[in-house]
Formats: C-alpha cells, structure tokens, sequence
C-alpha cells in the first residue's frame, strides 16, 4: 500500500503564517507623503496651495497653544516651520501638482528673475525738476538675494498747470507681482483723482485702499499670494505728504535733524495688534512677530488671505516745503535694517548730488551686511541758493 504525505496546505504551521501574512499586508500603514504632489493629510498638516505662504486652514481666529507643549503638538509645531518657510518665497518643495505646477514655478522663477529696475546688479539714476524746486536720484540692488523684489517710481508730472512730484518705494514679499503692480499703477490712480489738490490726504487715501482693491481683483487669476509696501511722497506746491503701508520708511532732515515721517507698521505694535485681534485675528512670534505666524508686517498691499487683518490704509503725514526742509529719504528695510536714521542723514547731508546720496545709503548698506534687497530714494529740496549744485560760471568755463 502506497503511503501519500498530506499536501503542504494543509499545515497549521503553514496556514496560520499566510494568515499573519495577510493581516501584515491589510493593516500595514500608508506611507507619509511630504512632497510635491504628495498627500498630507495623515500628517495633520494645513494645505499649501502651490506657495508655503499660503496656510489655508490656518484658524485665525483662535489663539495658539502654549509654545512650552509644542512637540506634543503637532499642527502647531507644524506651523511655525511653515511660517519659517514662508521667508524664501521661491522654495516649491512643498508645493502641490506635478507637471503643471513646476511649469507655473518656472515662470514664476524667470518672472522674478527679471523683476525690478535691478535685478542682478546695482542700479541708478536721477534728475530735476523742470520748476527747478527739488533733485531726485535713486540707487537699488538686489543684495544677497537671488531675486529682485523691491520697485521704485519717480513721476514729475504737471497736473493743471501744477508741477506734482511723486516718489514711491514698494517692498515685495511672496514673490515681485504686487510690488510691480502697486509701482505700474498707484500714481497713476492718484492724478487722475478729482481730490488731488482741494483734499490731498484723501485723494491718497482713497487711492491706497482702490489700487489694493484693483489688486485683490488682479489676483485672482493666480493661485498664490503676494503683497508688497509702499512708502511715498507726493509734492504738491510748498506741500509735501508721505503716506506708508509696511515697513518701509520716510526720513527727512529739517534743520539739520533726522525726522521719521513715517511708521513701520508691525503686527507687536499695541494699537496694531489690538486692531488685527478686534478683526479676528492673531499675532505670533515666529522668529519675529507675525500676523497669523505668517506676515511680520501688519500693513500692505495685497496680501488677499490675510486681507482682513493686513490693510491697505495709509498713515499720511503732511510736511511744509521751506527754507528748513533739507532732503528726503525713502527706502526699503534692506536699508534701515543696518542704517538708522540719523546715521542716513549723516550720509546723505554732505552729498548735493542726489543719485550719488542714494548710491552711498546703497553702498553702505551692502557694506554692513545687509541681507534683503535695497532701494534707496533721495529726493533734495532746491528752494536755497546755497542748496543748488555748484555750477561752473562763464569765467571759469574759459
């Protein structure tokens, strides 16, 4: 008689490893996806919409837990990385989409690349006004950044028969779109304004809060977020009026005096933060102090995913053109981060020629370290003889 093992599965030993086998294979966990195209939601982390300053679940209006239980936190901790990653605005490795995305990322790049009026190397330039009344030079560099996201605009137009001087410096962050649009159109909005000369401060105000407006619209047909400041002057007969949004600033020297005639507007501010919390908002430290963990400036154009909290309005300031007003000076924080006020002044007081006070305030900047992008803007007031570059009379032409 012929023995016959029994087939191989009907083992116990066999089949209760196919069954732990299974029960492996059925419960073992998804793996985590960071990256672009990736899912992350497992990770308990807020979507980022094609750019890491976009947090689109970021609740707003509730305030964060405390920061000593953040690693038992994980959206929290997430958060603040997030709001790190929010400072280089070309980073994409967490970005979402593939092909299509990338595309758009390249565009972006190439666009920024050739941002601003100097983008890859220091930039300069100057001139008068036809009434002879006031100087003007400027001087920008991208710095230590690989883009170019500050704009500047120097307009002398005659409005009415009136000589009007407008100057602009505009600070980009999330990329140079919205700093470019408030530089293409923000003046030009303003003298068309039917206030221009019977109610300036308003024609400024008004025309701050539209362009933002135009701006939200514009937008819209982008699927990221930018926002830019603004600091300006606008000279209008013996009348000059510096309006800002951000950080951004406004210097002149009046008898020989540095005077700040404007306000960095930061979320730690007490009226600032008290008027971003009223709207529902919050302010949080995030290696500085952040609108949501996010902006570290609580003012500027833009913006449109904080818009509730950062506003376009302006803080205006009206100066009276005399025989005291020596120069002004508008520039970007790649300046004032390094420079205070009073050692600006300094620079630029001995320095008649304008584009070249502009150029030393570039220079000195750069020179201190500086880590952003510089736009300097000096405008000098030539009511006084003795304010008037030296000229060469006949005699000593001959």
């Amino acid at each position: 008689m012929t023995m016959t093992s029994p087939p191989i599965s009907s083992s116990p030993t066999t089949r209760c490893s196919s069954e732990e086998e299974e029960k492996r294979r059925t419960t073992r966990p998804k793996p985590t996806m960071g990256a672009r195209g990736r899912r992350a939601s497992e990770l308990c982390v807020p979507r980022i919409d094609r750019h890491p300053c976009r947090l689109l679940h970021l609740p707003l209006h509730l305030p964060p837990p405390s920061f000593a239980c953040m690693h038992e936190v994980p959206l929290l901790g997430s958060l603040v990385v997030l709001a790190l990653l929010s400072l280089f605005p070309c980073c994409s490795c967490l970005s979402q989409g593939a092909e299509e995305e990338e595309e758009d990322d390249d565009c972006e790049v190439r666009l920024m690349g050739l941002a601003g009026e100097a983008a890859g190397s220091p930039g300069s330039g100057g001139g008068f006004s036809a009434n002879g009344k006031f100087s003007y030079g400027y001087a920008n560099s991208p710095g230590k950044r690989s883009s170019m996201e500050d704009f500047y605009d120097t307009r002398i137009d005659g409005v009415d028969g009136e000589t009007v001087g407008l100057f602009g410096v505009f600070d980009g962050h999330g990329g140079a779109r919205a700093a470019e649009f408030v530089k293409q159109n923000l003046f030009t909005n303003l003298i068309k304004h039917p206030k221009l000369f019977s109610d300036t401060k308003s024609a400024i105000a008004e025309t701050y809060t539209s362009t933002d407006s135009e701006l939200l619209k514009a937008e819209t047909s982008h699927n990221r977020d930018a926002g830019s400041t603004a600091s300006t002057a606008i000279l209008v007969g013996d009348r000059l009026l510096v309006a800002n949004v951000g950080d951004s600033r406004a210097v002149i020297c009046r008898g020989g005096d540095a005077i700040a005639v404007s306000r960095d507007h930061k979320p730690d501010q007490s009226d600032e933060r008290q008027r971003i919390e009223d709207a529902g908002g919050f302010v949080m430290w995030a290696g500085t102090w952040r609108v949501g963990g996010v902006l570290a400036v609580s003012r500027a154009f833009g913006d449109k995913l904080l818009k509730q909290y950062v506003v376009a309005d302006p803080e205006i300031k009206e100066e009276v053109v005399d025989s005291s007003l020596e120069f002004l000076i508008l520039a970007s924080d790649g300046l004032w981060d390094v420079v205070t006020n009073e050692e600006a002044v300094a620079m630029v007081k001995p320095i008649l020629d304008s584009e070249q006070a502009a150029k030393k305030l570039l220079q000195e900047a750069s020179q201190r370290g500086s880590a952003d992008n510089i736009t300097c803007l000096v405008v000098r007031f030539l009511e006084q003889e003795n304010h008037l570059p030296e000229r060469p009379t006949n005699d000593q032409a001959s």
